[in-house]
């Protein structure tokens, strides 16, 4: 039977770390970091609980990598180049087979972003997985979600709504072959964070989040916050590959208030079109523009001719959401 030191020795503490801005990384009471001279520190929690935010028997591969991006995601929203993290997990047994496939989706994930695992705890219990992502970017250059200005427009990165798709399939809500709900459960299992495009937008974008619990509710973080209002063009919202494929009403249910999406949505001034264009290109990332800020306070959505729809739209929330 493994002990909680032999477990992280085994699965975790696999790799030395050659990065100068790791002073010290796993084996002691604290990590010790050395972020670059003049580099300022962004800092992020996410928490996923069995059940909550993934099913109990998730594939260990998948579910240690979308741990890791979804931590990621948060650094890509703030324009922070990733540095290290630390991973809290709780766990019913020391299953070495899950362990195995867990810790490599989650350190295949953090080799590609050079993201380190410098420290953490495990313990056991019901199976819940906590990570603290640490970042850097330049003093100044965050993209927050206060600085949205009037006249902004409105981007997205990537495509909405499979995840959410993908999710009514799993609850039988709609009818997919089992090519279709492959594909769409990709975009739900394993989300690819924007680092690229977010560090690419800094001095170019004004506001930014990334989208986790659904596109309407998560832009709404940035209106109250930057306190303006926006227009969004409901049918200019780019759909998912296989959601493109379905009717009017579910694609636009589903780019609006799905979750687990883990794009980027960010403003920029419309004299930066062009720069946003070049960012996502140099970034190997697609973006669509898709609504503007204005002064009036609230979010209204329009057709492609500018009419008003009339559509419910609500952020997912842990606790009012079944």
């Amino acid at each position: 039977m493994l002990s909680e030191f032999d477990l992280i020795k085994r699965y975790f503490a696999q790799h030395s770390i050659q990065d100068s801005r790791i002073a010290l990384g796993i084996g002691d009471d604290c990590a010790l970091l050395n972020p670059s001279p003049g580099m300022q520190m962004a800092i992020s929690s996410d928490m996923l609980v069995s059940g909550r935010h993934f099913f109990p028997d998730a594939d260990p591969y998948k579910l240690g990598h979308k741990c890791l991006a979804v931590n990621l995601s948060d650094l890509a929203a703030m324009g922070a180049a990733p540095l290290g993290f630390t991973l809290a997990l709780s766990l019913p047994e020391a299953n070495q087979d899950w362990l195995a496939e867990f810790s490599r989706g989650l350190l295949a994930l953090a080799d590609e972003h050079h993201c380190h695992l410098i420290g953490g705890d495990t313990t056991k219990g019901p199976l819940n997985i906590c990570i603290t992502i640490f970042g850097e970017l330049p003093p100044g250059t965050a993209l927050r979600r206060d600085a949205a200005k009037v006249g902004d427009d409105i981007w997205v990165s990537g495509t909405l709504g499979d995840a959410r798709l993908a999710l009514a399939g799993y609850w039988n809500e709609v009818t997919l072959s089992e090519s279709d709900h492959q594909l769409a459960a990709t975009r739900m299992h394993q989300p690819s964070p924007r680092i690229a495009l977010g560090m690419a937008l800094r001095g170019i974008a004004h506001a930014a989040l990334d989208i986790s619990d659904g596109l309407a509710g998560d832009l709404g973080h940035i209106l109250e916050k930057s306190a303006v209002g926006a227009s969004l063009f409901i049918d200019q919202l780019p759909a998912g590959p296989v959601l493109q494929t379905q009717p009017q009403e579910l694609r636009r249910q589903f780019t609006l208030n799905g979750g687990d999406d883990y794009e980027l949505c960010f403003t920029a001034p419309a004299s930066n079109r062009q720069h946003v264009i070049a960012a996502a290109a140099k970034s190997h990332t697609a973006v669509t523009r898709i609504g503007q800020i204005e002064a009036n306070a609230g979010l209204r959505l329009v057709d492609e001719d500018g009419k008003p729809v009339k559509l419910q739209y609500k952020s997912f929330d842990h606790f009012v959401n079944p």
